[in-house]
């Protein structure tokens, strides 16, 4: 009997919900998941908030100067509304409760899919998914988001970001810096690259609707993207 693979993706809400939910991506999400939980795979798929999160804190910020755990709160409920999505999606193959706390005692032997949100203020999804990695010991961990590549800085300001394809957690979190600011960008967050790397855990970012370049990520194939490492 083939042990079964168990794969954490965090996936960005940027490519669950740019602005409008993208309808055909995941459905060919759908397919590609559903293609692998035929092969001995077991998936964990975080969700992040995407522009339902942004759109909801510049909504309250119009009003009034909010704390920085209110906008983190706002964060977190969109990243469930997004993960209920996807639970809905896969209503007959995931286990039947989003998982929005990465510790939440579950009875899903039979499950090979599970889908979990956001939990609490100081941090991204990210934070969660490397939780959920450690609890179930996860054979990969995939950030897909709307990037392709971790950067020396924010390519969306620096048209000569460079691109790096390996780099250890110590050289990532020096290059990120080591506090949460709500919203921020950076592939993966000061909080989550803190707790991996203590726990020297490896992370593949990729840029997540390149399902064919996901799936490389996945079989250990040569792919597009960063490797993080201890």
């Amino acid at each position: 009997m083939k042990k079964m693979k168990i794969v954490v993706i965090s996936l960005g809400g940027s490519i669950i919900v740019p602005g409008e939910i993208q309808i055909k991506f995941l459905k060919a999400f759908k397919e590609f998941i559903l293609r692998f939980l035929k092969k001995d795979y077991k998936f964990i798929v975080v969700t992040g908030g995407g522009s339902v999160a942004r759109n909801y804190i510049n909504a309250a910020s119009k009003f009034s100067k909010i704390p920085d755990e209110d906008k983190d709160w706002l964060g977190i409920h969109a990243t469930r509304i997004n993960a209920h999505l996807l639970r809905t999606i896969f209503k007959k193959e995931a286990y039947p409760v989003v998982l929005d706390n990465p510790l939440k005692k579950i009875d899903g032997k039979q499950y090979k899919l599970f889908i979990a949100s956001g939990w609490r203020p100081g941090w991204s999804t990210d934070y969660c998914a490397v939780l959920i990695a450690d609890r179930f010991k996860a054979d990969k961990v995939i950030n897909a988001s709307n990037i392709d590549y971790v950067y020396d800085k924010d390519i969306s300001k620096y048209k000569d970001a460079n691109p790096i394809k390996e780099i250890t957690w110590n050289k990532y979190r020096k290059l990120i810096g080591t506090k949460w600011k709500p919203g921020m960008k950076s592939p993966i967050d000061p909080i989550a690259a803190k707790m991996a790397s203590k726990l020297k855990m490896t992370m593949v970012v990729v840029k997540g609707t390149d399902l064919k370049n996901l799936e490389n990520a996945l079989l250990d194939k040569k792919f597009t993207g960063t490797v993080i490492h201890p």
